[in-house]
C-alpha cells in the first residue's frame, strides 16, 4: 500500500533594502507572507519591539523571533514594519490586527527563525540583504 501525504517544508525568507534596517523591514513582510497575504492585514494596532545582539545576523534572528512571538502571544498579524538600528540595538514597530482566519486565510504557522542560510550583508549592487530559513 502506498499513499501521498502533505508535508510542510521550511521556507527561506529574504529582505532587500538600501540599509540593514530596510532589509529587516522587508524580511519581516516576507515572514508574514509565509503565514498569509500581508495586503489582507490592516494596520489597526502598533506593537513596539526592541532587540539587542552582538552582531547583525543575531540581531536579525532576534527581530524575526520577536515578531513570531507577537504573532503567537497576541494572535496578531502585521502588514507594516519600521526598524531603526543603532549599533547592536534595534528599535522597531509593527502595525497589524488580530487574526481573522476567515479574512486573512492563514496558510501555515511559523515556529521559528533558524540559522540556516543566515546572512546580513551588502551585496555587489550596494543593497543590503537580510535572510534566513524559517521553520514552519
Amino acid at each position: 500500500m502506498w499513499e501521498h501525504f502533505h508535508h510542510q517544508a521550511d521556507i527561506g525568507i529574504r529582505g532587500v533594502g538600501k540599509s540593514p534596517a530596510e532589509a529587516f523591514e522587508e524580511a519581516a513582510l516576507a515572514l508574514i507572507a509565509v503565514v498569509c497575504q500581508p495586503d489582507r492585514v490592516e494596520a489597526k494596532e502598533e506593537i513596539r519591539i526592541n532587540c539587542e545582539a552582538p552582531e547583525a545576523e543575531l540581531l536579525f534572528i532576534d527581530w524575526l523571533s520577536a515578531i513570531i512571538y507577537e504573532v503567537d502571544t497576541r494572535g496578531m498579524l502585521f502588514c507594516r514594519f519600521e526598524v531603526e538600528i543603532t549599533g547592536n540595538k534595534l528599535a522597531g514597530a509593527a502595525w497589524g490586527e488580530k487574526i481573522d482566519n476567515e479574512r486573512h486565510k492563514t496558510i501555515v504557522e511559523v515556529k521559528g527563525a533558524t540559522y540556516a542560510e543566515l546572512k546580513v550583508a551588502c551585496n555587489e549592487n550596494g543593497h543590503w540583504v537580510a535572510q534566513c530559513v524559517v521553520d514552519v
